[in-house]
């Protein structure tokens, strides 16, 4: 069977058939349990995802450009705009951390929808754009990066924890952001995948596969198990997948610097130096979150006192203060889940390392598992952004970001990029392909 009638899977490397194109196939990996579904050709809903990305885009527009909340205390008001906790973060020589929540926040989601909707609209008319393929790549390299969600539920933790100071008003913005947490979760449901199976369906490209070679009897009802030719790795059968389009191609016909004839990205059977730039980037995120823990985040002065707060010291003043959930959601992401991350990260270098083949399914799993939390660790960077540009009440109180929220913001961002440099398909390497991987009891 020609490579292009196949799929692999982006985890454990198994070669399987290409399933049927029909809308709605839920199809899973035998090996691993991964889901498969955007590797199949079901027909892409570009109109409903070109209609969402326009509504995420005006309420993105809204969202920047009114107030989230505003505070009242001792006869001043003070309002602030994302925009206005970016200022403040600038004006606070805390230009990294600005970056960061302005990249985060604002320019990546906006690249992300205009990127989207760049190549949605021309497709829905039955063309392809130009630099189709490199919008799609940059598309797919700024996903993980927008944090809009993250930021809503700092905007949450950050009203509740100013009750106690000032009078709180919700302005137009907060209402924008919320419906906009909507949108964005609604347009994360289409998988760029699809752009890449609508292109080949305009250029009479190698989209679908002949009827006469695909197996008969897919339930739409149920998770569908991907149909395996004959247990093999792609590596195994001298296949490569490409990351970017997830297309199979033959090794041995691509060159000695092999790029992917759909996509022009690099391939590769393994990421390079996978285990050792994730090692690497690990240690840097372990020794900076000692001082993201022991450092000032935030520097309040009130009525002539100052006082510098930590993240524990933040949990701690919602714990006294009675707001029990708000001090745990707080206490999980600022503390729990960086740890469980680094924690997590250091168990698969170590176990790729020794190409281990101790309970691949759980290593797999917490592998997922970090590649969804990693962001929400954000929250306490959001907090400080959004504390600081609302409370500058002159000499009754003002505050400002501390080195803690500098050194937290890397250890997020570092254990992010290294669970992007971490190839799940190493956990698989070592099991023998012939024997099922059983879980060990």
């Amino acid at each position: 069977m020609e490579s292009t009638h196949l799929i692999a899977c982006h985890e454990c490397d198994r070669v399987f058939r290409r399933p049927p194109p029909l809308e709605g196939l839920n199809v899973r990996c035998s090996r691993c349990a991964s889901d498969l579904s955007s590797a199949h050709l079901a027909r892409p809903t570009l109109d409903n995802a070109a209609a969402m990305a326009v509504a995420a885009l005006i309420t993105l527009v809204i969202a920047q450009c009114f107030p989230i909340i505003a505070l009242k205390a001792q006869g001043m008001t003070s309002q602030a705009t994302l925009l206005d906790a970016v200022s403040s973060l600038w004006a606070g020589h805390m230009g990294v951390v600005a970056a960061v929540v302005f990249f985060t926040t604002t320019l990546f989601p906006s690249m992300e929808l205009l990127a989207l909707l760049y190549v949605l609209l021309p497709l829905r008319a039955g063309s392809v754009p130009p630099g189709f393929r490199l919008v799609i790549r940059f598309l797919q390299w700024l996903r993980p990066w927008g944090m809009i969600e993250v930021f809503m539920l700092g905007v949450l933790v950050t009203t509740v924890k100013m009750i106690s100071l000032a009078r709180v008003i919700p302005g137009a913005g907060l209402f924008a952001f919320g419906a906009l947490t909507v949108l964005l979760a609604l347009v994360s449901r289409f998988d760029p995948h699809r752009l890449w199976h609508a292109c080949d369906e305009i250029e009479g490209g190698d989209g679908a596969a002949p009827s006469g070679e695909l197996r008969t009897g897919w339930s739409l009802k149920e998770p569908v198990v991907a149909d395996s030719l004959q247990a093999l790795s792609a590596k195994q059968a001298g296949l490569v997948v490409c990351h970017t389009c997830g297309s199979v191609q033959q090794l041995d016909g691509v060159g000695s610097h092999p790029q992917c004839r759909r996509c022009h990205t690099a391939l590769h059977e393994r990421r390079p130096a996978s285990v050792s730039r994730t090692a690497a980037l690990l240690l840097a995120a372990a020794l900076l979150y000692i001082p993201a823990n022991l450092l000032p985040v935030m520097h309040s002065t009130s009525l002539g006192r100052s006082e510098d707060d930590t993240i524990l010291s933040g949990v701690a003043y919602f714990w006294t203060s009675g707001d029990w959930g708000l001090a745990a959601v707080v206490f999980i992401a600022s503390v729990v889940v960086p740890m469980l991350k680094l924690a997590i990260l250091a168990l698969l270098v170590f176990a790729a390392h020794r190409r281990s083949t101790w309970r691949p399914h759980e290593r797999t799993r917490l592998y997922r598992l970090v590649e969804r939390i990693g962001r929400w660790s954000m929250l306490d960077v959001f907090v400080v952004a959004l504390t600081v540009a609302l409370v500058h009440f002159g000499s009754f109180a003002v505050i400002t970001a501390g080195p803690g929220a500098l050194a937290f913001g890397a250890v997020v961002i570092l254990t992010m990029i290294a669970s992007m440099q971490f190839d799940p398909r190493l956990i698989w390497d070592p099991i023998p392909d012939e024997a099922p991987a059983h879980d060990d009891s």
